[in-house]
């Protein structure tokens, strides 16, 4: 199983706006059945860490191209990207290997 994380770098002061784009977009997700429910977590502020960034994590099973067939975009996702964009920076991905034990 792997963990998947997305890192949004954004402007200034727009953390919480864009945490609460990013939580809708994994709502999406979900609700077409391409993820796993997914966590959404802030670093600066009020706790140690890089400033203005946005953390999203979920796990998958196995790693697939988004771009595969048969994997419509979930309706409403291009909006809300779009509004996503307006606030972030950068973003980039990381891939873990979830360790079972075994």
């Amino acid at each position: 199983m792997f963990l998947v994380r997305r890192i949004f770098k954004v402007k200034k002061g727009k953390a919480r706006k864009a945490a609460e784009l990013i939580t809708q977009l994994g709502a999406m997700y979900e609700k077409e059945g391409q993820r796993t429910p997914s966590r959404v977590y802030i670093s600066g502020g009020g706790v140690p860490g890089p400033a203005d960034t946005v953390y999203m994590d979920w796990t998958e099973e196995t790693l697939r191209s988004a771009y595969r067939e048969n994997n419509p975009v979930p309706p409403g996702l291009n909006a809300v990207y779009e509004q996503l964009r307006e606030l972030q920076e950068e973003t980039f991905i990381e891939f873990y290997d979830l360790y079972s034990g075994s």
